[in-house]
């Protein structure tokens, strides 16, 4: 059988109040033919922050297997991505919406579907120390005085994030240095974030360790905030609790992320995160040679 010239491509923004919102993902149906390669040329030319690759599954139980790469590496799990090309998988009629079972390298994990989004269920929570808050503070422009006294930790559900708390008006003065995040260990990279009790609501902003690069909305990291949250005692250590992440608004890409961690003896022991998806694009796009 001859190698396909095209593949089916859709477009979609994640996490998304509206159309032009959110997160925008690029979803590749077919792709279980592409090699490393081609998948990271497709997704350079796509040139989002992420590129989802569907493919036939290769783990018992699995629906589908996905493959997810940014501009320049392929990533083992990320939030947008998965919820974006399970949603994307139904509203096309390829799949029955319910709960599915992604394949990533993260392992199989459920994605539940509904009418106009998904609820994504992370990997087993991590918990790490992080850099002293101070440090952190300055990496991102900021100083001592923004932060709250909440100790920084390497917190997650699948990637591991720092976590920095700062008064709400800092959030938006970050500007990173990118050789600093690079010199304290953040792992994937940093939310600084303004934590309000009264809404279980963090209003936040997530740069990449990498190159520094702002993220309008990550649901990796909304996972593993809820992981920090009970270990800082800003949320219960005992039972489920739902909170609210809302990010991108400073890049003009507002985002909500939706999430609930369950948590026994003090410690997380799971976590979600739901958004919604709105379809804004489709089309064909030629195999790489």
């Amino acid at each position: 059988m001859a190698a396909r010239e095209t593949l089916d491509y859709e477009i979609v923004d994640v996490f998304a109040p509206r159309a032009f919102a959110g997160n925008p993902l690029a979803v590749v149906f077919g792709a279980d033919d592409l090699s490393t390669e081609q998948c990271q040329a497709l997704a350079n030319e796509f040139h989002l922050s992420e590129t989802s690759f569907l493919c036939a599954p290769t783990e018992p139980g699995a629906d589908y297997r996905v493959r997810i790469f940014t501009t320049a590496t392929e990533l083992p799990f990320a939030g947008h991505p998965s919820v974006g090309a399970a949603h994307t998988l139904v509203r096309t009629g390829r799949l029955a919406a319910g709960t599915l079972r992604q394949e990533c390298g993260a392992g199989v994990l459920d994605v539940a579907v509904d009418g106009d989004g998904a609820t994504l269920t992370g990997g087993r929570p991590t918990l790490a120390d992080g850099p002293a808050a101070e440090e952190l503070a300055r990496a991102l422009g900021l100083t001592a005085e923004d932060t709250t006294g909440v100790p920084v930790a390497l917190a997650g559900c699948g990637l591991p994030f720092s976590y920095l708390s700062v008064a709400r008006d800092a959030v938006d003065r970050a500007v990173p240095d990118r050789a600093a995040l690079g010199s304290l260990g953040v792992g994937e990279g940093v939310s600084v974030l303004s934590w309000d009790a009264a809404s279980s609501t963090a209003y936040a902003r997530v740069f990449a360790q990498e190159d520094a690069w702002e993220d309008p909305a990550t649901g990796s990291a909304a996972l593993g905030a809820g992981v920090w949250l009970v270990e800082s005692g800003l949320l219960t250590g005992e039972g489920t609790s739902s909170y609210t992440i809302r990010q991108g608004e400073a890049m003009g890409r507002p985002s909500v992320l939706e999430c609930t961690v369950t948590a026994a003896g003090g410690v997380a022991v799971a976590a979600t995160v739901r958004g919604t998806v709105v379809p804004v694009a489709s089309g064909r796009i030629r195999v790489p040679s």
